[in-house]
């Protein structure tokens, strides 16, 4: 058991029933009555994230969890199949416990996040900048770097995201997997 002062961004809770991880929190102590945290709540198993108000002090259960080096190496009925860095056992998880499952490559290491007691996967978390190769986009214009437009690009594994009008087809880009944003180029 925990309480509220035990929170930290990552922390994986049993709340209602479901297990929850904590986006985000903000201990707030007003003028009047009593102490609270605010906080961003994202359900594993739905990827569903909701705010919810926790009073001062109130006892939670936390949930102990393991990240475990993993490589992506196919996707096939089963789902898509990871291979574990030190053991080499392979397993297959669902669509729904990864996020941005379309940004990942072949051969991509990731990290699979466990329940500790019941060796459950929760959760599939990419690194947070992948390299993509653009296979397609429109032309883009020599000069028009000054405005801050974006395109659609469709990259090597089939993902659409949105890029700055110079970049053209062929070139190789960072991408943000958390917010599916254009970082910047790759050098050569």
């Amino acid at each position: 058991m925990a309480d509220t002062s035990d929170f930290r961004n990552g922390l994986c809770i049993e709340f209602n029933g479901k297990l929850w991880t904590i986006v985000e929190f903000q201990h707030v102590k007003p003028g009047k009555g009593p102490a609270f945290v605010r906080t961003k709540l994202k359900n594993l198993e739905t990827g569903k994230v909701v705010d919810n108000t926790f009073t001062s002090g109130v006892k939670i259960t936390t949930v102990r969890i393991e990240r475990r080096p993993y490589q992506f190496l196919f996707k096939d009925d089963m789902g898509y199949n990871f291979m574990n860095l030190e053991t080499f056992e392979q397993i297959p998880v669902e669509e729904s416990k990864i996020d941005n499952f379309d940004l990942m490559k072949e051969g991509q290491e990731v990290e699979i996040i466990f329940h500790a007691e019941k060796e459950m996967v929760l959760q599939v978390e990419l690194p947070p900048f992948v390299e993509m190769e653009i296979t397609y986009t429109e032309p883009g214009l020599k000069g028009d770097t000054a405005t801050n437009t974006l395109k659609p690009a469709t990259v090597e594994t089939g993902a659409e995201i949105r890029v700055p009008l110079f970049i053209d087809t062929g070139e190789r880009i960072k991408i943000d997997t958390r917010d599916r944003s254009y970082s910047e180029r790759v050098k050569a």
